[in-house]
């Protein structure tokens, strides 16, 4: 018996050790939030050399019914200068690797248009009051287990590589919102082929319209997600049920996948991590989606720090009705005339594949804009350490709600020469967060009745 306890204490201790918990920021370093720190932990105040502006942020202004994000003013400005591939070892050391590879796989097409850089992405006050205090209340054991947040970003001043992820999955989106997600395929000519998914997202976290707030921890789901495929006709009615929690393994995602052949929706372990997403024959697997989602346990995370980098932001144009879908596809990149690129800084995480656990990729390294909190860039390395793919997200401010998102998103796949765009809605619908969305909405059986009618 004796042994059997002392066994029991050293597992416990080795579990203890596996998944520290991070502690809290003290008072002195949260009282900066607010004054020389943004209430979502950014630098307040430009660089020295004047090439980063100080944080302005924007007012809340009304959108028309239908009407798409925009900022005329930003729109109407011509580049600063355009980086080619001869001027990359003078700006290699802003640049994601990504962005090098293809200057170097590209260099006669491939450029970087870079405009004056705008500090202006806000939040609603609450939500930037609820992230204040979140820095002296929440924690994070391990990698996938917060505690303590509530509304807000939970960890404005970081402390540890996971935390930066975890902004990056509860960020302000709305409370509801249906999506017209368009993706394509792109071949190296150019040629493309459209898949369009309709997505709807109720928020139960960063809802500003609960009477209670949730808090952000395990097994509490934080977003509920429903995908319907619309075209093309082979995976036409496929439908992808997400109830997304903190917390490790089953226990961070319930996943349901309806398939037209079988007729029935089932319960899907497989809606995780390296396992391509349905409908997009493996150009985006489960864990890219927004950038970075699902559970971060296959990973060891690593917060390297802040640096200034050249990425993409205020992305109106791209992102915009008057832009097409064939304008954006490219041979081998997206069009080069229509991405915009600023100075900013960003926060850098590097996640390395844990030896026990399985992954295509052997490390990521993932950029953080320091006003949003938005992913902007990953580099995917695979196991021998060669760049693999590189995904690259193009910031825009909902500016009648005051939520910044990625739109599109682009992965670029070294391998073959492809490359796959998705959150596209240029040739669709503006988004729409007036959809009501009930709870019975994203359960199993409803979508199964739905797809009977």
């Amino acid at each position: 018996m004796r042994k059997k306890l002392l066994v029991s204490s050293l597992m416990a201790a080795l579990v203890a050790m596996s998944a520290p918990a991070t502690a809290k920021v003290d008072a002195a370093e949260a009282a900066k939030l607010g004054k020389e720190l943004s209430p979502v932990g950014a630098e307040k105040a430009g660089n020295k050399e004047g090439t980063i502006p100080a944080w302005t942020p924007q007012s809340q202004i009304a959108y028309k019914p239908g009407e798409y994000p925009s900022d005329p003013a930003l729109e109407a400005e011509k580049p600063l200068f355009t980086i080619t591939a001869a001027d990359v070892p003078k700006y290699a050391a802003k640049m994601t690797e990504g962005h090098k590879e293809l200057f170097k796989r590209y260099p006669q097409t491939y450029k970087m248009q870079v405009y004056p850089s705008h500090r202006n992405f806000n939040f609603p006050a609450k939500y930037l009051e609820e992230t204040v205090k979140n820095a002296t209340r929440a924690s994070l054991e391990g990698v996938d287990n917060p505690k303590g947040a509530f509304v807000g970003f939970p960890f404005p001043i970081p402390t540890s590589g996971a935390e930066p992820v975890w902004n990056h999955r509860v960020k302000f989106r709305r409370s509801t919102i249906r999506r017209y997600n368009n993706q394509m395929i792109v071949q190296q000519n150019g040629k493309f082929t459209l898949t369009k998914i309709v997505e709807d997202v109720k928020f139960y976290y960063a809802n500003l319209n609960n009477a209670t707030p949730i808090e952000l921890k395990p097994g509490a789901d934080f977003l509920r997600y429903l995908s319907e495929t619309i075209s093309p006709p082979r995976v036409a009615g496929t439908f992808i049920l997400v109830h997304e929690k903190a917390g490790e393994g089953s226990e961070g995602r319930s996943a349901w996948l309806y398939a037209p052949a079988l007729k029935r929706i089932r319960r899907a372990p497989a809606v995780c991590c390296d396992n391509p997403y349905e409908g997009t024959d493996g150009h985006q697997f489960y864990d890219q989606v927004d950038m970075y989602n699902g559970v971060l346990e296959r990973f060891s995370w690593k917060l390297v720090g802040k640096k200034e980098m050249y990425i993409p932001y205020n992305s109106y144009r791209i992102s915009g009705p008057k832009t097409k879908y064939a304008d954006i596809a490219k041979p081998n990149h997206v069009n080069s005339d229509i991405t915009r690129y600023e100075l900013h800084r960003v926060w850098v995480v590097e996640a390395e594949n844990k030896t026990d656990q399985r992954h295509t990729f052997k490390k990521r390294v993932l950029y953080f804009d320091e006003d949003s909190w938005n992913i902007v860039a990953v580099d995917d390395y695979d196991q021998q350490g060669k760049l693999l793919q590189f995904q690259e997200g193009h910031p825009i401010q909902y500016r009648d709600v005051l939520a910044v998102t990625t739109q599109p998103e682009v992965i670029y796949h070294f391998d073959s020469g492809r490359y796959f765009v998705t959150a596209m809605n240029n040739e669709d619908k503006p988004y729409d967060n007036t959809v009501v969305l009930k709870d019975s909405d994203f359960e199993a059986d409803t979508v199964q009745k739905r797809t009977s009618k």
